[in-house]
């Protein structure tokens, strides 16, 4: 969605802002996210950085804000600390621990890939969170014949786009989390691949990086054949007639992993 600057937000939602966090001095507006209507780095006259998002209350996905709020604590320490959660002046607004550091590079070669890695393995150690998380049978069930294939009781991210794992301190972490799920363990690394291919990965190159964590290499070869037949279709519907650039590489990349894996019967 379009990112509002920050100074266009309403004056009640602006002065808690500041009264959370101190006065501001500047504020740098973040335009790669995808899930707010704002974003922004936040410097205060302590010579500290927040980061804040937020949208309006009536949004219809303000449930994204609702959602990380609530998973963040189960998150820690693969996710920056939430620091404060307000409803004001009509808007939801988070303030989140600020991560220095770069966005992950997928390409070939990346130094960042075994950090990511290691980020979705330690991810796979935690323990599934009790919140009403939607499951990936039934996100996938538009998609897929055989949708249970898709279940189990691990917590997922499922949103692996590289502008949502920040490098710091010789690690991966990991930031928007409103679209995170409850599935079986190999999916986070599955959707992996599909990144990694629209990175300028062959097939067989993406899946021997998911394989460096576990769940993705126990995978039982139809489930994950099921997995890219689906996300095959979903990317087919979200490209649409008129894809951009953006959706038609991962439309392609989606095609290719798809291609890889038809016709194995592998167990």
């Amino acid at each position: 969605m379009p990112t509002h600057r920050y100074t266009e937000i309403p004056a009640d939602a602006l002065s808690i802002i500041e009264t959370l966090a101190g006065p501001v001095l500047k504020a740098v507006t973040v335009s790669t996210g995808l899930n707010s209507e704002i974003a922004a780095r936040i410097y205060n006259n302590a010579d500290e950085i927040v980061f804040v998002k937020g949208m309006r209350v009536d949004h219809p996905r303000v449930w994204t804000q609702e959602r990380e709020a609530a998973i963040n604590a189960y998150v820690q320490p693969l996710a920056p600390a939430m620091l404060w959660h307000v409803l004001h002046g009509g808007w939801d607004l988070l303030c989140f621990e600020e991560i220095d550091g770069p966005h992950a590079g997928y390409e070939p070669g990346s130094p960042h890939l075994p950090l990511v890695a290691e980020a979705m393995q330690a991810l796979a150690g935690l323990p599934m969170p009790d919140l009403p998380l939607k499951t990936m049978p039934d996100r996938m069930r538009s998609y897929s014949d055989t949708p249970d294939l898709f279940a189990g009781e691990q917590l997922l991210h499922t949103d692996w786009n590289p502008h949502n794992v920040l490098i710091a301190d010789g690690r991966a972490r990991l930031v928007d989390w409103a679209w995170a799920a409850r599935g079986a363990a190999w999916i986070d690394p599955a959707l992996w691949v599909i990144w990694l291919i629209a990175s300028g990965h062959t097939p067989e190159q993406a899946e021997r990086l998911a394989a460096e964590c576990t769940a993705f290499a126990d995978a039982p070869g139809p489930s994950l054949n099921a997995f890219a037949r689906a996300q095959n279709r979903m990317w087919d519907e979200i490209a649409g007639d008129a894809p951009d650039a953006w959706t038609a590489t991962m439309q392609t990349a989606a095609a290719g992993w798809h291609r890889h894996r038809s016709g194995r019967v592998t167990s």
